[in-house]
């Protein structure tokens, strides 16, 4: 299985946090899966890819050239796809998973997981979409959630939903269904 990847690309988060990208790396190699992923260095980015890497499994980067730029391509990429900017990295990330994977992040990572969702109502695509709620980080979007369900700016019957997961234990059960 290809696993799409975002998260934060940020290295002064709390080392927990740090940890749970070791944590769904090593289980996506040890699992035979694929990583895919934004291809960049920092954060959670670097912890999910090289504990995947270490553990087996096949890494895929997607970047635009003004990360490239930047100086932060990673080095541990098995196949990487240079894309033109961000929005065609979305795109292309999406295109190449057979599951999405949030962990906790900042914009890009909303962004990510919005366009995600979006573009699943609308008929793109029907992967599924996990949520890491770790320590309650996603609490606030849930409550968003519910709050547009309930003024029905989300219809009743929703033809696509993010699926929510509190802990890496809860969501390696939903990724085995």
């Amino acid at each position: 299985m290809k696993i799409a990847v975002y998260c934060s690309a940020k290295d002064a988060i709390p080392e927990a946090y740090l940890q749970l990208g070791d944590t769904l790396g090593a289980w996506i190699g040890a699992q035979g899966h694929t990583l895919v992923y934004g291809g960049a260095t920092g954060g959670l980015m670097t912890r999910v890819s090289n504990a995947a890497k270490e553990a087996g499994a096949r890494v895929i980067g997607v970047i635009p050239p003004r990360i490239i730029a930047a100086g932060r391509l990673a080095s541990n990429c098995d196949q990487l796809i240079e894309v033109a900017n961000m929005s065609e990295r979305k795109q292309r990330m999406r295109d190449e998973a057979d599951v999405i994977i949030c962990l906790p992040g900042s914009y890009g990572t909303l962004d990510e997981m919005m366009d995600a969702t979006s573009s699943a109502i609308v008929g793109e695509h029907r992967k599924p979409t996990y949520v890491l709620n770790y320590q309650g980080f996603y609490e606030p979007l849930k409550q968003q959630i519910e709050l547009m369900r309930r003024l029905r700016f989300i219809p009743e019957q929703e033809s696509y939903q993010l699926q929510f997961a509190d802990t890496v234990d809860e969501l390696f059960e939903k990724l085995k269904k």
